[in-house]
C-alpha cells in the first residue's frame, strides 16, 4: 500500500510528547515491511532548510477564498532502511509556521491562528501529493491538528486522483479536540451544510477533532483499554456518544517503541549496557544516576524515577501539590531516592525545586534531556506514573524493556502493559492502584520499597520477566495494515 502520514510532529524533526514518536517509529515499521510510506509535516522554525533538499516551484493551496503559497522541502526518515526509504515531506508556510514553538510558546500556549494553520496543513496535503503526482491508498491523521484531512477527503477531494484513496485517524490524546470559534471556519472553503451536517459545531465553536471523527473511514486510538475507556463519559471528554456510534468503525491498537533506540543491550545514551542474562550494567547505570542528581551511591537503597511532562493528565497534583502532595511524605518516610525530569506547569515547577531544596533523598532536573531520560529509565528500581489518564503510554514500556519496575494506575494503556505484583506467588510486572489520590500513590510506592527490602528474588524475577516483554512495533503495524485493508475493502464495496 502507499501511505501518506499527515501529522504536525514526527521524530527527530519537532517534537512535544509522544505523537511524534508514534508517527516515525510506525512509518519506519510499515516501510519494513515492504509499504510506501511517506510523512507531511510543517516546517517550523526549528527545522534548519540548510539539511533539507527543496523541490521545485511553489505549492498553491486554496484557502479562505485565496490561495495560499508555500515551499516544499524533503528529506529521508533517520533510521529508513535503503531500499525503501520514509521519505518525509516539509510544507513551508513562513506566516503559519516559521515561529517558535508547534502549536504555542509559554506567554501564548495555544496560538490564536492555530485553526488556520493546520486547516492550512490538511488541505496542503492533497495538493502536495497532485505536485507529487503520488497518490495514496491510505490518509492518515493524528489527533486535532490534522483532523480535517478525512473531512477534505470526505467532502471535497474524493476525486482527482483520490477515488480510490480512504482516510484513518489516530486518537493520541482525547483531551486536545483543537476547540476554537467558528468564525474561523471560512477558512476551510467548505459549505455550512457541511459543518452542520459533520460534527463541526460543538456549543456553536468549531470542533476539528470530533469533525473527523465523524469523516474518517476508519479510527483508533494507541492502546485498546484506551478505547473502551473514551467511549464511556468518564475518559470521553464529551464525544463518548460520538465514538460509540463509531465503534463498529473503532478500535485500540498499542503503541509500540523503538527497540532500536530503546534497548538496554545497545543504548547509547547509558555508560553501560546490560541485559536479562547479564544484569550487571544495570547496577554501573544506577551508581552514574545518583551522582547526576547529587545523590550518595548507595547501590542497596531503592531508587525511584519520573520522566514527565508537568500537567494535571500526568498526576502531578497528587504528587507534589503543596500541602497535600505524596512525594514529601514519600521521601520523608520510606528509605528511598527519588529523581525527577520533567517541565511544564509553572507551580509544579516551582514546588519541585522546593522540594529538591528541602529534601536530601529527592532531586531534580526541569526540562527535558534525552540523555537524562534514558539514565532514568536504565538507572532507576521502579519507575513512577500517576496518571489521571493514559491513551497508551510509552515510558512504562521503556522501563519494563529495562528492568526498571512501573509504579502506574489502572488506567489506559498502562493496565493494558503491566501486570499486577502478586506478593503470594511473584507474579507481575509492577504495582498498579485505581483510585488517583496522594494516599492511593503513597501506600502503592510503599507496598514497592516493602517488597524491595523484604521480597528481593521476587522483584528479580519481575525485572526479568518484564525485560523479555516484546513491545516492538511490528506486531502494532500488522493491525495497523489489517485496518487499512478493512477500510479499502469497505470503501470497494461502496463503489
Amino acid at each position: 500500500m502507499k501511505i501518506l502520514m499527515a501529522a504536525s510532529e514526527a521524530v527527530p524533526f519537532a517534537k512535544t510528547g509522544g505523537l511524534a514518536d508514534v508517527v516515525s517509529a510506525l512509518s519506519l515499521a510499515l516501510a519494513k515491511l515492504g509499504h510506501e510510506v511517506r510523512i507531511a509535516l510543517p516546517r517550523y522554525y526549528s527545522i534548519d532548510r540548510g539539511q533539507l533538499t527543496q523541490i521545485e516551484g511553489p505549492l498553491g493551496v486554496p484557502m479562505g477564498g485565496r490561495e495560499e503559497w508555500s515551499a516544499i522541502y524533503t528529506t529521508e526518515l533517520p533510521g529508513s532502511i535503503k531500499k525503501n526509504p520514509v521519505q518525509v515531506y516539509f510544507i513551508d508556510h513562513e506566516q503559519f509556521f516559521g515561529r517558535d514553538g508547534i502549536y504555542g510558546v509559554p506567554w501564548e500556549p495555544d496560538f490564536l491562528d492555530n485553526p488556520r494553520r493546520f486547516t492550512f496543513l490538511s488541505r496542503a496535503v492533497f495538493q502536495l501529493c497532485r505536485k507529487l503526482n503520488w497518490y495514496p491508498d491510505v490518509l492518515h491523521a493524528h489527533d486535532w491538528p490534522t483532523a480535517l484531512v478525512p473531512v477534505f477527503l470526505k467532502y471535497r477531494e474524493k476525486s482527482e486522483g483520490f477515488v480510490n484513496t480512504v482516510s484513518a485517524l489516530t486518537i493520541h490524546n482525547l483531551g486536545y479536540q483543537g476547540i476554537y470559534n467558528k468564525d474561523n471556519f471560512f477558512y476551510t472553503n467548505l459549505g455550512w451544510d457541511v459543518f452542520y451536517n459533520t460534527g463541526f459545531d460543538d456549543w456553536n465553536m468549531m470542533n476539528l477533532l470530533k469533525a473527523g471523527l465523524n469523516s474518517a473511514d476508519k479510527i483508533n486510538t494507541v492502546s485498546p483499554n484506551y478505547a473502551r475507556e473514551t467511549q464511556t463519559q468518564t475518559h470521553g471528554f464529551r464525544l463518548d456518544g460520538v465514538l460509540r456510534y463509531r465503534s463498529v468503525d473503532y478500535t485500540g491498537i498499542l503503541n509500540g517503541i523503538d527497540t532500536e533506540v530503546w534497548n538496554p543491550q545497545s543504548d547509547k545514551f547509558i555508560p553501560a549496557n546490560y541485559s536479562a542474562g547479564d544484569m550487571s550494567g544495570k547496577a554501573k547505570v544506577k551508581a552514574v544516576l545518583q551522582k547526576e542528581f547529587g545523590l550518595p551511591v548507595e547501590p542497596d537503597i531503592p531508587l525511584v524515577g519520573m520522566v514527565t511532562r508537568l500537567t494535571e493528565q500526568k498526576g502531578v497534583g497528587e504528587v507534589f501539590g503543596p500541602a497535600y502532595g505524596s512525594a514529601w511524605s514519600i521521601c520523608r518516610d520510606m528509605r528511598i531516592q527519588f529523581v525527577l525530569l520533567g517541565s511544564g506547569e509553572a507551580w509544579c515547577e516551582n514546588e519541585i525545586k522546593s522540594l529538591s531544596s528541602r529534601l536530601p533523598n529527592f532531586k531534580a532536573q526541569i526540562g527535558y534531556s534525552e540523555k537524562i531520560s534514558h539514565l532514568i529509565e536504565a538507572g532507576s528500581d521502579f519507575f513512577l506514573m500517576p496518571s489521571r489518564y493514559e491513551p497508551s503510554g510509552l515510558n512504562q514500556m521503556y522501563s519494563l524493556t529495562y528492568g526498571t519496575l512501573p509504579i502506574v494506575r489502572n488506567t489506559g494503556g498502562l493496565a493494558d502493559t503491566v501486570q499486577n505484583f502478586n506478593q503470594e506467588t511473584g507474579a507481575g510486572t509492577g504495582f498498579m492502584f485505581d483510585d488517583l489520590t496522594p494516599s492511593a500513590i503513597y501506600n502503592t510506592v510503599g507496598w514497592a520499597v516493602w517488597a524491595y527490602y523484604n521480597k528481593r528474588s521476587q522483584i528479580e524475577a519481575m525485572r526479568l520477566r518484564g525485560m523479555k516483554q516484546n513491545f516492538s512495533w511490528e506486531s502494532s503495524a500488522q493491525q495497523y495494515i489489517a485496518m487499512y485493508e478493512q477500510a479499502l475493502n469497505t470503501d470497494a464495496l461502496r463503489q
